[in-house]
C-alpha cells in the first residue's frame, strides 16, 4: 500500500522512540494499529457495497437489454396492460369483404 521497506520501517521505529520514549511507544502503536484495522474496514465496507450496486446496476441493465431483445417495439408498461388486460382492439375496423358492391 505505501511501499515502505523494512530499513525504513526500523528508522520510523527508532525516530518513534526517541520521540515517545519507551513508557508511551507500545500505546502509541496499538492505537495506530487500531486506527489502522479501522481504516481497513470501512474501506472494505464502502468497496462493497460500491460493488453490490454496480452488481444491481448491470442486474437491470441485462434484464433491460432482455426485455427490448425480446419485443423491441414495445413499451414495459404497454407489455405489462396486453398481459393483464388483453390486447387492445385496433382503431379501424377492418374494411367488410362479404358486401356487394
Amino acid at each position: 500500500m505505501f511501499d515502505i521497506g523494512t530499513g525504513e520501517l526500523a528508522l520510523i521505529a527508532v525516530v518513534a522512540l526517541l520521540v515517545l520514549g519507551p513508557e508511551r511507544l507500545p500505546k502509541a502503536a496499538r492505537t495506530a494499529g487500531a486506527l489502522l484495522r479501522h481504516a481497513r474496514a470501512s474501506w472494505q465496507n464502502v468497496r462493497s457495497e460500491i460493488e453490490r450496486e454496480l452488481a444491481a446496476e448491470e442486474l437491470k441493465q441485462s434484464i433491460k437489454r432482455g426485455l427490448d431483445e425480446a419485443n423491441p417495439s414495445a413499451d414495459i408498461s404497454a407489455a405489462l396492460h396486453d398481459a393483464v388486460h388483453g390486447p387492445a382492439p385496433p382503431s379501424d375496423p377492418p374494411a367488410r369483404t362479404d358486401e356487394p358492391k
